[in-house]
């Protein structure tokens, strides 16, 4: 039924192609400049694209593989590739252009145009006219690689007891549906950005888009079974920590690579985002180090990722007193969202992916309203929180409401959950044939 269904919707995208590649093609597009190349910050974008196309795999699949247990370690790591795959196709087919095309007044800002579907018009010598000193085809490399980790964070809020033909339609759906035109309303030219919203590197593009998707998904799907009584500790700490280490050199690529340059904006964004996840890790750790008598390994990874998380909206856009402040904040916010707020609600998000990436994005977001400052970045002259929190409010709905709608859509076709004799044989095996050690 899932192959049928994405071998249709495909045929029917790909039958265009032949009349949008023989379209008479304008000397530029409406988004398009002409290319005046800059060396140094291509080099850079190359190198950044580099470092977080790292952070989903195996950054991220090491990271989910090693904190789900042993019988479902091979399914978890196949939702990110998985999710590579799918969003690449789909941003060369219109996701790029739908995200960074030009809106038209029909759309009023919120998605963009199919005047570089397939890349049509794309050609060495064009730039995006946001970023003109680097190659559009540098540009679309990097923003695809955002586009890639985005869905692949909500896999951690259904891990364990989704089928993978619904995750294959989930991510499909999703992208189309709920990043990219989200993407487009805050970097694209949309209505969010013209209002001011800052979002350096993804916190609200990214980070709170996903940590929704994730709680929706958790309270749709429900809890795993025994979820409460059974031992669901992390089958390999050891995975997770080489995961963290991924994702955190990543990271830098993530959140430096959004000054679009090799310079002064990228140098401070750099040692923001190692400061900030220093200090969220010694929240988190001392949260958890009164909470529960002692510190553990899982929590010092966990608080690195929530400085991550934390500190990419604002991350070229304050000083490192700021980053600090946004660190040593984030850390104990993310435990009281993937510890406390999980205890008193009772919902099953497996991984974490709302208290993490939900909590630590809004808290930046929000931070970044305040701490925010011009004599780091020119772009920060007009922050304010209100912006932030209108900007927040806006993600929160378009994501909720547009995934419980694609959660359903998957209900109702290929079905969610798998049954509760395959849950407790394992995910490797019952939707892979595959396990971890043979």
């Amino acid at each position: 039924m899932t192959a049928r269904l994405l071998l249709a919707v495909l045929a029917v995208a790909f039958s265009a192609a032949p009349a949008l590649a023989a379209a008479p093609e304008p000397a530029l597009l409406a988004h398009q400049a002409p290319l005046v190349l800059n060396e140094a910050a291509s080099a850079w974008i190359l190198t950044s694209t580099a470092l977080v196309l790292l952070m989903t795999l195996p950054g991220l699949a090491l990271f989910y593989g090693g904190m789900v247990r042993r019988k479902n370690v091979i399914a978890t790591i196949a939702h990110s590739t998985a999710a590579l795959a799918i969003v690449t196709v789909l941003w060369f087919v219109v996701g790029y252009s739908l995200s960074f095309g030009s809106s038209g007044p029909a759309t009023n800002g919120f998605i963009g145009g199919l005047q570089a579907a397939f890349l049509n018009g794309v050609t060495p010598a064009t730039a995006h006219s946001l970023a003109p000193g680097l190659p559009e085809f540098l540009w679309i490399a990097y923003q695809l690689t955002f586009a890639i980790i985005t869905p692949a964070l909500i896999a951690g809020a259904f891990a364990e007891r989704i089928k993978f033909s619904a995750s294959i339609l989930f991510f499909f759906l999703w992208h189309l549906l709920v990043y990219v035109p989200i993407c487009h309303q805050v970097w694209g030219g949309g209505w969010m950005g013209s209002l001011g919203v800052l979002d350096f590197a993804g916190g609200a593009v990214v980070h709170v888009n996903a940590g929704i998707a994730g709680l929706v998904a958790a309270l749709v799907l429900g809890p795993r079974h025994g979820h409460g009584r059974d031992n669901m500790a992390p089958h390999n700490l050891a995975f997770t920590a080489i995961g963290t280490g991924l994702l955190f050199v990543g990271w830098l690529g993530f959140n430096a690579g959004s000054a679009w340059a090799a310079d002064g904006i990228a140098a401070v964004a750099a040692l923001n985002t190692i400061l900030a996840a220093a200090a969220a890790a010694i929240g988190w750790t001392a949260v958890e180090w009164i909470d529960h008598k002692r510190p553990t390994l899982l929590g010092l990874l966990s608080g690195i990722v929530a400085g991550l998380v934390g500190i990419t909206p604002a991350a070229g856009l304050v000083d490192p007193k700021g980053a600090f402040i946004i660190g040593i904040l984030a850390g104990p916010a993310c435990y009281a969202g993937a510890v406390w707020l999980k205890r008193a609600f009772k919902y099953d998000d497996s991984l974490d992916a709302f208290g993490v990436h939900g909590v630590g994005g809004i808290v930046g977001a929000l931070l970044t309203g305040v701490l925010a400052t011009a004599a780091i970045n020119p772009a920060a002259a007009n922050a304010n929180l209100l912006n932030q929190a209108i900007g927040l409010v806006a993600v929160i709905a378009w994501s909720g409401i547009g995934t419980f709608l694609i959660l359903m859509i998957c209900k109702f076709t290929v079905g969610l959950r798998v049954d509760k004799e395959s849950e407790i044989e394992g995910l490797d095996y019952t939707q892979h044939g595959e396990t971890l050690h043979p």
